[in-house]
């Protein structure tokens, strides 16, 4: 069945994009002893930007023909706004909480990115989250916050903290802005993102006469970024189009459980309780979600957009030349429509509930 197929592909590319960011965290640690934070962020971003833009560039010299809907005007804002909370100011927040918070305190405040963009999803942009998603992304954060439980650090609450909390409530705002235009080309969104959060990593680095590491280190670093920011980033956003910001988000806290398994297997660090203990609450919200079904009558309003799509999901009815391929982009139109089946938040089924 499409459906189904469907919100497993858009799942599993979720976890995709979490599993490949929790690896970059480990790996980042081999360049870490070499390098400063701060320009070590700046590398992964701009690797992430610019290989994703050089790899469009070879595909479109290469003949390859597009099958994603470009980036309008229209969507602009949509995309200036995403990059900016979650590129530009979320850092600065991060970066100025962590200076001035417990390190134990700010550790467990960084799982609530989930749930900043599901409470944002559901308030702000309508977006339908039933009991068992609520209950899953309470058991995904709720692992995340054992996973990063510090037994011997020091827990306390600093006026700072609060920007540490915002920092997460600005990388919700990006997750539902992205998902507003999530119908457009991931890897263009995730090349934009990447060069503007590297650029502006990279003009703090400079500003503070932070020292740059050579040429080899530069390039790994970079070729890092592609793969664990990138990808990332453009698998996210894929996912965002088929399940929505919330559930999106909560799949993606998985991460953390991916770079610590790394970090077990390549720094042969010590299997501890909060993994053990942890591990159970990630893998149940996960199947929580995976498990999801939801079908109603619901009624489809008269709409013109563009995007990539296919002819047999029940919404595309249009005609076309003979010679299109199974999946390609254009602008279309739905006409009105009102009918019952299974569906998760995808590009047709944003409508509200009662």
């Amino acid at each position: 069945m499409r459906v189904e197929s469907g919100r497993l592909r858009f799942s599993l590319q979720a976890i995709v994009a979490a599993a490949l960011f929790g690896a970059g965290v480990p790996l980042a640690k081999l360049l870490a002893g070499t390098v400063e934070a701060v320009p070590l962020a700046a590398l992964l971003y701009l690797g992430s930007g610019v290989g994703l833009f050089l790899l469009q560039g070879v595909a479109a010299l290469a003949g390859r023909p597009a099958r994603e809907a470009g980036i309008a005007r229209a969507d602009l804002p949509w995309l200036a706004g995403a990059t900016l909370a979650g590129g530009v100011v979320a850092p600065i927040a991060l970066m100025a909480g962590l200076r001035s918070s417990p390190a134990a305190t700010a550790s467990l405040l960084l799982n609530l990115e989930g749930a900043a963009t599901a409470l944002l999803a559901a308030v702000l942009f309508r977006e339908h989250l039933g009991a068992r998603t609520w209950i899953a992304l309470l058991l995904i954060t709720g692992a995340g916050m054992a996973l990063s439980w510090n037994p011997g650090g020091r827990i306390g609450f600093a006026p700072a903290a609060l920007l540490v909390v915002a920092a997460c409530g600005l990388w919700g705002v990006d997750n539902n802005l992205s998902r507003r235009i999530s119908g457009k080309n991931p890897i263009t969104i995730a090349a934009v993102k990447g060069l503007v959060a590297g650029s502006f990593s990279m003009i703090l680095a400079l500003a503070r006469g932070t020292p740059l590491p050579g040429l080899l280190t530069s390039l790994l670093a970079m070729a890092l970024g592609l793969v664990s920011y990138g990808a990332s980033i453009a698998l996210f956003v894929y996912a965002l189009r088929g399940l929505g910001a919330a559930r999106t988000g909560a799949l993606f806290a998985t991460a953390p459980f991916i770079g610590t398994a790394l970090s077990l297997v390549m720094f042969r660090d010590r299997l501890n309780l909060q993994f053990l203990a942890a591990l159970p609450l990630m893998a149940a919200g996960a199947a929580l979600l995976l498990g999801e079904r939801h079908a109603h009558r619901h009624a489809h309003e008269a709409l013109e957009h563009d995007h990539r799509h296919r002819h047999d999901d029940g919404h595309h009815d249009h005609e076309h030349l003979p010679g299109a391929a199974v999946e390609h982009a254009h602008g279309h139109v739905h006409g009105p429509a009102e009918h019952e089946h299974e569906h998760t938040p995808d590009e047709h089924h944003r409508h509200g509930h009662g």
